[in-house]
């Protein structure tokens, strides 16, 4: 969901990530400070998103994050997967009464 609040929405900072999502979600995801910023960390590992300070909107510096190339290859097979499994979800779903 990171990489996807990077791709569509350009560089963020942590707590705009979380807040993005939560919105989208329709607050039925909540994501505290601690499991973002854990996130964040494990997405700069492995290249898939770049870090760089800059300014809030309230004039504060914080660190902001954009999606690298790598992470675009990364979301992309994160996407297909995804995609591939909730078909596979809906269509035991759909078993009812099947024997």
């Amino acid at each position: 969901m990171i990489l996807k609040t990077l791709q569509a929405l350009g560089p963020q900072h942590g707590f705009g990530i979380a807040r993005r999502i939560e919105q989208v979600s329709r607050d039925v995801l909540q994501l505290n400070e601690g499991t973002v910023y854990t996130s964040l960390l494990r997405l700069l590992q492995q290249g898939w998103i770049a870090a760089e300070w800059g300014t809030s909107d309230n004039n504060r510096k914080a660190k902001f994050y954009s999606i690298t190339r790598r992470g675009e290859k990364q979301l992309a097979v994160e996407t297909e997967n995804w995609q591939r499994i909730s078909g596979v979800v809906g269509r035991v779903l759909r078993l009812e009464g099947e024997r």
